[in-house]
């Protein structure tokens, strides 16, 4: 089985690594009721979605 001839230095390791950190999420904005929610998903305050009312959400 191959085995690296050479240790790789930790600039080498660190060079692949550099896109590997985890981004925050992306947050867009009802356009209904303007509360935070993920884009492309019905929002879960109001449940509209693109103008439109999707599902019944309960007042509690």
């Amino acid at each position: 089985m191959p085995v690296p001839k050479r240790r790789h230095s930790s600039t080498r390791r660190d060079k692949r690594r550099a896109h590997d950190a985890i981004s925050e999420p992306a947050v867009s904005y009802c356009a209904n009721c303007q509360e935070p929610k993920a884009p492309h998903k019905i929002c879960p305050s109001c449940g509209y979605y693109k103008g439109r009312e999707v599902i019944k959400v309960s007042e509690s």
